[in-house]
């Protein structure tokens, strides 16, 4: 698959893909804010799950134990990310669809249209340009009523949480692409790409700075 657009592996370098799992379970309270997803989602039996930057895949399980109905697919840039992504949903034993590209409308035309959206830790290891386009995408694919979640870090509001921030995934991811997030973008950008109601849902407190939950709906 040719890539056009740069994008940051999951752990910020592709040697370190193996230990993303490990790295963001310890520093980001995986656990709680997943599962807080797919509470706030609440996926019902016709729905069908888009989870653009699926990365290792950690969100498909959970969403089978919370509705094994609902339909899962997931797309993400990096193969290796990908392949420990097939094999996790191997072993749970789940039915869960992966695709190497990078997302577009175009790169997911040959799925069904999703009802349901997430986009997890991604945002902030992106340009700007990049964070509109994704949003705009994602608004395109999306039918009326469907739904974005958006799970990543958002605006650090704490003289603690933006310490903490800078010293880890600033570090890791650089500044340029991270500052935009801590200064609190994600809810601008998500009215200018066409979400209805965006707003942050949830905040969870991490070493590595806070992560916020958004939701915006495509309007008519």
């Amino acid at each position: 698959m040719p890539e056009t657009r740069s994008y940051t592996p999951p752990a910020g370098h592709h040697f370190l893909t193996p230990l993303y799992d490990v790295g963001v379970r310890l520093s980001t309270r995986e656990t709680v804010w997943r599962s807080a997803l797919v509470e706030l989602m609440s996926p019902k039996d016709q729905d069908v799950l888009l989870d653009i930057g699926a990365g290792t895949g950690s969100l498909a399980p959970l969403l089978a134990r919370k509705n094994a109905a609902t339909r899962y697919f997931g797309i993400d840039p990096d193969r290796h990310a990908i392949d420990i992504a097939r094999k996790k949903a191997r072993r749970a034993g789940i039915k869960a669809e992966f695709a190497h590209e990078i997302f577009s409308a175009d790169a997911v035309a040959g799925w069904p249209a999703p009802s349901l959206a997430t986009l997890c830790l991604v945002l902030h290891q992106v340009p700007l340009d990049e964070k509109l386009r994704l949003l705009q995408e994602i608004h395109s694919v999306l039918p009326t009523g469907g739904r974005l979640y958006i799970a990543d870090y958002g605006k650090q509001s704490s003289w603690l949480m933006r310490k903490l921030f800078r010293a880890t995934i600033q570090k890791l991811d650089g500044i340029a692409d991270t500052q935009p997030n801590a200064d609190g973008v994600l809810v601008p950008l998500m009215i200018e790409a066409g979400f209805s109601g965006a707003r942050e849902l949830k905040r969870f407190n991490t070493i590595t700075g806070s992560i916020s939950i958004l939701c915006g709906v495509k309007g008519t």
